[in-house]
C-alpha cells in the first residue's frame, strides 16, 4: 500500500494509427484513429489526427494498424487462486494475455468469497468480478468433493446476505448441474440457485455438461439474461447434435434471450458441435476460456486461441470480437458503450490477427490447424499498459491430454 502512495506518476499513453473495431460510439467511419489517454488513465482524446496535438511526454504505442477494441472480457474463469485446487492467478490469463476483466465462475461461495474479495480481487490489475457458487463452499477440492451434496451444502440466507454486501463485484449467481456434481439430487439444486437469482435479481450462469439433469430441462428453468456455459460440449446427453429436439430448444432459448457461452473448458468444447453449431446459425453470444489448473496447459490456453477456434469454425471476425467485448459485458449488466468518450476510464486491448498455423486441440482431444491468430499486443487498463501475448503451453503446442468428462489432465 505505501508504494502505491508514494509511486511516481505516468506519462500519458499516446496510441497511433490503431484500427478501432467493437465500439459503439465512435463517431463517423474512421478507418484509423489516435486515442490519448492521460496520466490519470483517462482517455483525453480520440479520433484521426489527435497525434499531432499530444504532449511530448508520452509512452507512445505505434499500432501500425493493430485492432484496438474495449478491453476483453472473459466471462468464464477460475482465478480463486490458494482458495481452491483448480484455480489459477489472475496474471496467467489477464492482462498479459489481453483481457483487461475476468469474471470467477463460481470458484467461491458464500462461506469464502470474502478471501476471493480481498485476496484477489482487490490485488488484481485487471478488473475482476463473480458469480456466487449456490454451494457454500465453492470449488475448494474440485470434483473431489462437491459443492452441491445435498440440501446442507446451500445456506440460503448467508448466500443472499454475501451478496448483498458484495454487489460491487458479484454479478450473478453459479450453479453447476451436472450428475458429477449433484448425484442423485437432479433438478432441486438448479432451482434452488434460479430462486436465490430472482430474489437479488441477478443473472444466473449454469453449468451443463453430464445429465441428469438433462440439457432440456435446464433451459425451461431459466430466464431471459441467464447464461448456458458449456454449450457446445460434446458429452453424451447434452451434445447439441444428439438430438434435433434439444437444438430447437436452444435455439429458442437464445431467441427469448437466454445467453449462450462457450465455457470452453478441459471437458466442455466439441469443434464437431461448435462447427455445426454455427453453419446452422446458432452462434454463441460470448465467449469464454473457463481456464483453470487442468486447461491452461491442456486444451484451453488462453482467450487468444479460444477466439481463434470460434473464427475457424465460421464465426464472423466482428462477431467474434463482439463475443469477448461488449456482449460478455452486457451479461454481466455493465457499460457497453462510452470507451472512447472524454473522462472515461481507459479499457483497451490492442491486437492482431496474423496469418500463421498452429495445432490445437478441443476438450475431447480432436485435433485442428488454425490459420488465423487473435494476437494480442498491448492491454491498457487505466494508466497502466502491458504488453501482452498468447499463451503457449511449456509441453509445447499439443499440450497434455485431459479427461473428457472431468478436465483432470492425465
Amino acid at each position: 500500500m505505501l508504494d502505491d502512495l508514494f509511486a511516481a506518476a505516468k506519462a500519458p499513453i499516446l496510441i497511433t494509427d490503431a484500427r478501432p473495431i467493437g465500439f459503439t460510439d465512435l463517431a463517423g467511419t474512421a478507418e484509423r484513429i489516435d486515442v490519448l489517454i492521460d496520466a490519470d488513465g483517462k482517455v483525453a482524446a480520440a479520433g484521426p489526427g489527435i497525434a499531432s496535438q499530444a504532449p511530448s511526454e508520452v509512452r507512445r504505442v505505434e499500432a501500425k494498424g493493430a485492432f484496438l477494441s474495449p478491453g476483453w472480457v472473459d466471462l468464464h474463469t477460475h482465478v480463486w487462486w490458494g482458495g481452491t485446487d483448480v484455480s489459477i492467478r489472475p496474471e496467467q490469463c489477464g492482462a498479459a494475455r489481453g483481457v483487461t476483466t475476468l469474471v470467477d465462475a463460481g470458484s467461491a461461495g458464500e462461506a469464502n468469497f470474502h478471501g476471493l474479495r480481498e485476496h484477489v480481487m482487490e490485488r488484481a490489475r485487471e478488473t475482476i468480478y463473480a458469480f456466487l457458487n449456490i454451494g457454500s463452499i465453492g470449488l475448494v477440492a474440485c470434483n473431489r468433493v462437491s459443492e452441491l451434496i445435498d440440501m446442507r451444502s446451500v445456506d440460503l440466507d448467508r448466500t443472499v446476505a454475501v451478496i448483498e454486501a458484495n454487489r460491487d463485484r458479484i454479478v450473478g449467481v453459479k450453479c453447476r448441474a451436472s450428475a458429477v456434481i449433484t448425484g442423485t439430487w437432479g433438478m432441486e439444486a438448479l432451482k434452488l440457485a434460479k430462486k436465490i437469482a430472482r430474489v437479488v435479481d441477478l443473472p444466473l450462469m449454469v453449468h451443463v455438461g453430464e445429465p441428469p439433469p438433462l440439457y432440456d430441462d435446464v433451459l425451461a428453468v431459466l430466464d431471459p439474461g441467464d447464461i448456458v456455459t458449456h454449450c457446445f460440449n460434446g458429452k453424451v446427453g447434452g451434445s447439441l447434435l444428439e438430438d434435433r429436439t434439444l437444438w430447437c430448444l436452444v435455439e429458442q432459448a437464445a431467441a427469448r434471450g437466454i445467453v449462450l457461452d462457450v465455457g470452453h473448458g478441459g471437458a466442455s468444447f466439441s469443434f464437431e458441435v461448435a462447427e455445426a453449431a454455427i453453419a446452422g446459425g446458432l452462434l454463441p453470444h460470448t465467449i469464454s476460456t473457463d481456464l483453470h489448473q487442468w486447461s491452461l496447459d491442456g486444451a484451453v490456453w488462453d482467450l487468444a486461441t479460444t477466439l481463434s477456434k470460434l473464427l475457424a469454425l465460421g464465426m464472423p471476425f466482428e462477431a467474434v470480437v463482439k463475443a469477448a467485448t461488449t456482449t460478455p459485458r452486457a451479461a454481466i449488466r455493465k457499460p457497453t458503450d462510452g470507451f472512447l468518450t472524454r473522462g472515461a476510464a481507459a479499457d483497451f486491448t490492442l491486437f492482431d490477427l496474423v496469418d500463421e498455423r498452429l495445432e490445437v486441440r478441443d476438450s475431447k482431444g480432436r485435433p485442428a490447424r488454425l490459420e488465423r491468430l487473435f494476437e494480442p499486443r498491448r492491454t491498457i487498463i487505466g494508466a497502466n499498459l502491458v504488453e501482452a501475448h498468447r499463451h503457449l503451453p511449456p509441453d509445447g503446442p499439443k499440450g497434455r491430454a485431459a479427461c473428457p468428462n472431468c478436465g483432470w489432465l492425465q
